[in-house]
């Protein structure tokens, strides 16, 4: 991967991150200054009530999508049902696969866990945003005290329209923010 390609990818996670936690602090935050010097403040709004992770919880980490797919299958006709995420995260914790489950594993130290959705929150024109409880984990590493994944900023994603062949598959990128929240004490 050439250098310039590792840098806007560091690039988008620092002002990702930055960009999350203002989110959840409810204020602005400086985005880095390794990613532009005269960057003033980055400001996002807040989590969508339905979607919030239950008051206390800490935030863990914040990864941005720096590639990613949902890939949905035809049936009857139609691209419909659930989707399956691919997807490489890069946040606080380096980098993470997300992956069918919805599963994600940590590329540091391959800490895993699956989740199953509690909420959403629906955004015009691309996948809804979401907040996952925790079912499983494997391994004692970044990942191991999450017990709630929030999917934020959402772009892209949503399922293909018109008609299509049955069995056949569609992956169609989408961006999103992931927050990482252990339960409250």
């Amino acid at each position: 991967m050439p250098s310039t390609s590792r840098s806007r990818v560091r690039a988008l996670a620092a002002v990702g991150t930055a960009g999350v936690l203002a989110a959840i602090g409810g204020t602005t935050a400086p985005a880095s200054a390794a990613v532009r010097p005269d960057t003033d403040r980055v400001a996002v709004g807040g989590i969508a009530p339905a979607i919030r992770p239950p008051a206390g919880s800490r935030p863990v980490g914040a990864y941005v999508v720096a590639s990613g797919t949902q890939t949905y299958t035809c049936a009857g006709g139609v691209f419909t049902g659930a989707s399956v995420p691919e997807a490489r995260l890069v946040g606080t914790g380096g980098r993470v696969h997300h992956f069918k489950g919805p599963s994600w594993q940590s590329e540091r130290d391959n800490s895993l866990i699956t989740a199953k959705k509690t909420a959403e929150s629906p955004r015009p024109g691309t996948i809804p945003e979401l907040l996952l409880t925790v079912d499983t984990h494997t391994g004692s590493g970044i990942l191991a005290d999450v017990a709630y994944v929030n999917r934020l900023l959402t772009s892209g994603g949503v399922a293909p329209s018109g008609p299509c062949t049955d069995g056949a598959t569609a992956a169609v990128p989408y961006g999103a923010v992931y927050v990482f929240w252990a339960a409250p004490r």
